[in-house]
């Protein structure tokens, strides 16, 4: 039964694992992540000294950069120095661009910038010891002997941003590389997400720091609303059930293997969601505005509006500087799908050199590609029935494809189709509703509030930006205790961190 006990509360945070390890020592097994207690009494000392410097720009950016570049060597030690790498080498070659005088001296310093980002996650992700070159070598796959730090494709696609855009000429060069340091290793959201342009970011830094009333009750609500769905619904589903299944989808029915898939769409939201939520949250805090990264995916009617929901950051970055460049819709019918298809491989190659992830983003891209001709072929406002039956199709499509990116390989995909498709058993639901009681109960909860308004979403985040300072210091409170109540025995670190 939940009850309220702030000693027993105090007590856990304090010799949580986290709390436990050396501050100044990074430690491989348990990474510094925003669910965590140590990170939150680590941002109130953070905070404190941000708003004494708050009038003070030169000092404000130096403690924020410091400050990132310590939260990165907690999630990924030594790894730290690849920020550094990054800073220098795109901030020069920035400007060197735009002080160019031949566009062939510009692309040769954009392809040198190229080289640099996307030769770190080749180096990183897409090695001879990736479970991808080990498919194709047919050779054993041994994760162990992979090391990959956190968030590097998030923060190379960060970089890349600002680099294209100076060649493009959409963007000025800075003049100083501490804006830049400031900018790569902004702590929010460096190791994952959402993914954040230069030209939106950069705009930001030396203004005035000006926090409103709503600005602050709309941070405290999206830090309380993403620490719920990550440390409460996404870390309690994937323990206490979506691991076990998909460790083992042939012990268990077809039924338990397609909750199991159910529970996954809605771990991976919350955990993901949570995160980008958090980030935002934080950000704002500190005078920042980014744009929201989800927007209630799972209610989408069709596979082309679920990319317009779902990690909005990637698909936008991938649509600016992958899509439109290759052609986008402008040369033909055929070469519209056909760069929509390649968009999407290699969206999926960028979660993970596996072939399951290739496949996954192919299935994504074949759909949207299929919608696309059905659009054309067949104008007109879809009615009521469509709609609904639209609604249906992309939840499940985008459930079926969460199989492909969540088992641990194409082995597990076809254990867990087998078992969905000819071991169902639905006479064992009554006992499963037993069973598994809490985690449909969090699973329908997570559901519910997915599907509400946005009216709903809006009153509550006023209601939190109505709260005095004790009230808001009260719900987060509330928020960490439920965390406590709820949570597994160790931190469980994000998803997206893998990526």
């Amino acid at each position: 039964m939940f009850h309220l006990d702030l000693a027993k509360i105090i007590h856990e945070i304090v010799r949580s694992p986290l709390v436990m390890q050396e501050n100044g020592q990074y430690r491989t097994e348990s990474p510094l992540i925003f669910s965590s207690g140590l990170f939150l009494f680590f941002f109130l000392g953070f905070y404190l000294v941000y708003w004494l410097s708050r009038r003070h720009d030169r000092w404000r950016i130096i403690w924020v950069t410091s400050f990132s570049l310590f939260f990165y060597y907690k999630c990924a030690g030594i790894f730290w120095l690849l920020h550094v790498l990054i800073v220098v080498v795109d901030f020069n070659l920035a400007r060197w661009m735009e002080q160019a005088k031949s566009r062939d001296r510009k692309i040769l310093l954009l392809v040198i910038s190229l080289v640099v980002n996307l030769g770190m996650l080749v180096y990183f992700k897409y090695n001879l010891y990736s479970e991808l070159s080990c498919e194709i070598l047919d050779k054993p796959y041994d994760p162990t002997l992979l090391f990959l730090p956190a968030g590097i494709s998030f923060f190379t696609f960060q970089s890349l941003s600002y680099t294209i855009d100076v060649y493009r000429g959409q963007l000025k060069s800075l003049n100083n590389i501490l804006d830049y340091a400031f900018f790569v290793t902004f702590f929010p959201q460096m190791v994952a997400g959402p993914i954040v342009r230069a030209a939106d970011f950069l705009p930001q830094i030396h203004k005035p720091l000006f926090l409103t009333r709503e600005d602050f009750g709309r941070g405290v609500f999206l830090i309380c609303t993403g620490l719920f769905k990550k440390a409460v619904i996404s870390d309690y589903i994937s323990v206490n059930f979506v691991e076990r299944i998909f460790d083992s989808p042939q012990q268990y029915t077809g039924l338990e293997n397609l909750m199991g898939v159910y529970g996954y769409a809605m771990q991976i939201y919350c955990d993901f969601s949570g995160y980008s939520d958090m980030a935002i949250g934080f950000a704002l805090l500190i005078g920042f505005r980014f744009p929201i990264n989800f927007d209630s995916p799972y209610q989408s009617l069709s596979i082309t509006e679920f990319w317009r929901r779902w990690h909005i950051s990637l698909s936008t970055w991938l649509r600016d500087y992958l899509y439109i460049p290759l052609g986008g819709n402008r040369k033909g019918r055929v070469r519209t799908y056909v760069n929509l298809l390649i968009t999407m491989l290699l969206g999926g190659l960028w979660h993970g050199a596996a072939s399951r992830f290739i496949i996954w983003g192919g299935l994504h891209g074949l759909a949207l590609g299929v919608e696309r001709w059905i659009k054309e072929t067949f104008p007109g406002t879809p009615g009521a029935l469509r709609r609904a039956l639209g609604g249906i199709w992309t939840f499940h499509f985008v459930c079926f494809c969460w199989i492909f990116f969540r088992a641990d390989s194409m082995d597990a995909v076809g254990s867990i189709l087998s078992q969905i498709v000819f071991d169902f058993r639905p006479e064992v639901f009554p006992d499963f509703l037993t069973g598994y009681a809490p985690v449909l109960f969090w699973m329908a909860l997570g559901f519910g509030l997915h599907l509400l308004p946005k009216s709903w979403e809006r009153n509550a985040q006023h209601a939190v930006t109505s709260l005095p300072l004790a009230g808001k210091a009260v719900l987060i409170t509330l928020i960490v205790a439920l965390v406590m109540q709820v949570k597994s025995s160790e931190v469980q670190p994000f998803i997206y961190f893998q990526f």
